[in-house]
């Protein structure tokens, strides 16, 4: 943006400059006193064949001064008129895809500007950093799905977006193919690909940065022989320069994402355990920031069942970081003491305050005999479980507790309760009830009629019911926006 600002200001500074020089106020002053308008506009220059810009951008060109042959005062301002034009545009779709938070979006705002910007209807990216480190993407404009593996048949020598992309020689720049059919070099398929979806002309831009190198290539495709105006390839090349940067931005975001969820999963439980007569099942949708959300399951001995879910204060690789001590320590005091879920959550709170002692976490651990149908559970500040079936949907209300880390001695009883043939217990954290935006009560009448909502059909499985109740809690897609809650529950039915 500061590109732009410094262009406008050149060109602004250079008019009046000229304007001082030739006494343009005073012609303009003199055409106003004998009643002739004061020139605003030039006429269009005739149109390109192919191009049709979508959005509106001006068609004055730079002619030498010296060309222009009366009223230079005028011609100034007329020419001003066009800079400030072509300014504002440029400035109206920077601002648009600054507005971009995702790669994917901003590479469809980028593809439908350059098109409008150089007035072409369709084209393609290809996205494809130069490190390898991907991700790799095309991404098509008025092509459907189909079109574009068409043009991957193409040889990618032959294209011109591939030269770029290869690096090779002649290719740093912009790459103009005005007249595809009647270029007599081109590549065979190329031109059958070109006759079958109609396109005639290309026009190509790298995309890079200083700091990154070569991140992808832009092509734009005309319905006919043409090529852009030097004023729209000035302009596409300004665009490009910005968009390269904010791309840039926003690829290292994308990869520091993945890396905390390629982090967060390998700190999740690599698959449930299998206890007889139990059924479990576990859905996680993790921030994009990596929360401290976690859970566990763990078989016992005397084939006693483990189950625990937690959530760790904060954000990012300091809270997984905590999250997966908390977890390791956790399975760890259940294999030794499992059958008392105070003395487990009283072990994890004396970790947490030797570790993190800066820290704040809520844990909840069950441990389940099936054999006897009893589980005894504590929660430590946790939000409570809930049990549904045929019969009852209901929250297991566990005794008041501080999370844990804040007080100088934690502790608080268990709970003990038998859940009847067929019905399952869920698990959660409060990630499941904050995302929907709602005050708590209201988010907890939507859990529990989420729950009681389950299609009988649907009761015999732990992940049908985990499904239903996410998707009924959080509808259209919530569960997959970007949010700083994690969201994790846990469900273990009983037979």
């Amino acid at each position: 943006m500061l590109d732009i600002c410094l262009l406008v200001r050149v060109h602004v500074d250079a008019l009046i400059a000229a304007q001082n020089d030739m006494g343009v106020c005073d012609a303009i002053r003199r055409n106003a006193l004998v009643g002739k308008p004061v020139a605003m506009s030039a006429p269009h220059l005739p149109k390109v064949a192919g191009i049709d810009p979508t959005v509106p951008v001006s068609a004055h060109t730079a002619g030498p001064l010296d060309d222009v042959p009366a009223a230079p005062g005028a011609f100034l301002q007329d020419r001003l008129a066009g800079w400030v034009s072509d300014l504002t545009t440029l400035h109206e779709l920077t601002e648009r895809l600054a507005g971009t938070n995702t790669l994917d979006d901003a590479l469809h705002e980028l593809l439908g500007a350059g098109a409008a910007l150089v007035g072409a209807r369709r084209g393609l990216i290809v996205f494809e950093p130069s490190d390898r480190r991907g991700p790799v993407s095309t991404i098509g404009l008025g092509l459907a799905h189909a079109d574009l593996g068409h043009i991957e048949t193409v040889p990618r020598s032959a294209t011109s977006y591939g030269r770029i992309l290869d690096g090779l020689p002649g290719a740093e720049g912009p790459q103009t193919s005005p007249d595809l059919l009647g270029d007599t070099g081109l590549d065979p398929r190329h031109r059958e690909v070109a006759a079958r979806l109609g396109y005639a002309a290309s026009y190509a831009l790298p995309l890079t940065t200083a700091a990154t190198g070569r991140l992808g290539a832009a092509v734009w495709l005309y319905d006919e022989p043409a090529e852009p105006l030097e004023r729209q390839r000035h302009l596409v090349g300004l665009y490009a320069r910005y968009a390269g940067a904010h791309l840039a931005r926003l690829l290292e975001l994308h990869r520091a994402r993945a890396e905390v969820a390629a982090l967060t999963d390998e700190l999740r439980p690599g698959r449930l355990p299998r206890v007889p007569g139990v059924q479990l099942a576990a859905r996680h949708r993790a921030a994009p920031r990596g929360g401290g959300d976690w859970y566990d399951a763990m078989a016992l001995p005397e084939g006693a069942l483990g189950l625990a879910v937690g959530s760790v204060g904060g954000s990012g690789p300091s809270a997984l970081t905590a999250m997966g001590r908390l977890r390791a320590g956790l399975r760890a005091y259940a294999v030794m003491e499992g059958e008392d879920p105070v003395a487990v959550l009283s072990d994890l709170e004396l970790l947490l305050r030797l570790t993190e002692p800066a820290r704040s976490a809520t844990a909840l651990f069950a441990c389940c005999e099936p054999a006897a149908r009893k589980i005894v559970l504590a929660g430590a500040g946790h939000t409570p479980p809930l049990v549904t079936g045929d019969r009852r949907t209901e929250f297991v209300e566990t005794t008041l507790s501080a999370p844990l880390g804040m007080l100088a001695c934690w502790e608080a009883p268990s709970v003990e309760f038998a859940p009847a043939p067929g019905e399952t217990l869920l698990l959660y954290t409060d990630g499941l009830l904050r995302r929907t935006g709602d005050s708590m009560d209201r988010a907890f009448a939507r859990l529990h009629s989420a729950a009681a909502s389950v299609p009988k059909a649907l009761r015999r499985d732990a992940g049908s019911v985990a499904d239903h109740v996410l998707r009924t809690v959080l509808p259209n897609g919530l569960d997959q926006v970007d949010s700083a809650e994690d969201v994790v529950i846990l469900a273990a039915r009983f037979d």
